[in-house]
């Protein structure tokens, strides 16, 4: 989408392959993190979307 170039869409993080968990429980877990992202992906993308309320999808 060239109108977005300067603005691009968030992309979501890629999720961890189960073979990356150890299950030692960890902390934070490779699982934890990936939680957070999502997070932050998910507020990025609602800030995105509110600055381009015409963008597909």
């Amino acid at each position: 989408m060239a109108e977005f170039e300067d603005d691009p869409r968030p992309q979501p993080p890629e999720p961890p392959d189960a073979a990356e968990c150890c299950g030692d429980g960890c902390a934070p877990c490779i699982y934890d993190v990936y939680d957070e992202a999502m997070a932050d992906y998910r507020r990025a993308l609602a800030a995105w979307r509110a600055r381009h309320p015409d963008a597909p999808g």
